[in-house]
């Protein structure tokens, strides 16, 4: 049977929120404001700091669902491959590099794990040379509009849910695979394979791996590549797209942070 290495992307592969870090080519664009944008960045900082718990992440996801209500798949997709350069350029960890090349040699399967929607991790996967994903997915209507149901959730339990779906069809050998990831929400993940890792762990995530002999590797140079994918040309009237997910989050890590001082 063949093996994979399944890496989560925030804070393992990439050194912040993938789908926060599309706030400021939003700004740029003008479909964010100066206030939205230093929320973003202020969450942005709370995460990098404390990461985000479960609740928060629960709250993020039934705001940014009502967010995007209506917008059109594509847009987003679009947006998200036209500003990827100058988000992803200076977050990759040349660790994580390192060992998604290393596995590839080996003959293994590698894939990326993320509870980001998937029209931002896909084309992040593909410009690390990675062409397969778990990722959450929202529902669309027949003219390619989402509607505010997830079709998908990658978090938490659904990750290890999707690793052992994907695991029975095509035949991957769980126990030989090995697994990546920075947070405690993804220990269901790690617990399916017979290599856990845990990535720059935040303190809960720690304990387990001592306590369950884990690897716990430190991630700690981000570097600029070259993308793996082409830039396409600009759409006109892209609206808000990519902000799936990053004001919703950084309202629901704003309240938190709020009632806990």
């Amino acid at each position: 049977m063949q093996q994979a290495a399944f890496f989560d992307l925030d804070k393992t592969v990439i050194a912040k929120s993938s789908t926060l870090a599309f706030g400021r080519p939003l700004y740029k664009a003008g479909f964010l404001g100066k206030r939205a944008l230093a929320r973003l960045s202020l969450a942005q900082a709370f995460y990098l700091l404390f990461g985000a718990d479960h609740d928060q992440m629960e709250r993020a996801r039934n705001e940014l669902l009502h967010l995007i209500e209506g917008w059109q798949r594509a847009d987003v997709e679009q947006l998200v491959r036209e500003t990827l350069t100058e988000i992803a350029e200076p977050l990759v960890y040349a660790e994580a590099l390192f060992l998604i090349d290393e596995h590839k040699r080996k003959g293994r399967r590698v894939v990326i794990v993320s509870a980001s929607p998937e029209e931002i991790v896909r084309p992040m996967a593909e410009y690390l040379g990675v062409d397969e994903v778990i990722a959450t997915k929202v529902k669309t209507d027949a003219d390619g509009r989402y509607v505010a149901e997830i079709e998908i959730y990658a978090m938490g339990q659904g990750k290890a849910d999707a690793m052992l779906a994907m695991a029975q069809v095509e035949g991957i050998d769980l126990e030989g695979s090995y697994a990546y990831s920075d947070s405690v929400s993804d220990i269901p993940m790690l617990e399916v394979v017979g290599k856990p890792a845990a990535v720059n762990p935040d303190k809960e995530l720690r304990k387990v791996a001592e306590d369950e002999g884990w690897a716990i590797l430190e991630f700690q140079r981000p570097v600029a590549m070259q993308p793996t994918i082409p830039r396409p040309s600009p759409l006109a009237g892209i609206a808000f797209a990519a902000s799936l997910g990053a004001l919703g989050a950084a309202i629901a890590l704003m309240k938190r942070r709020a009632r806990a001082t």
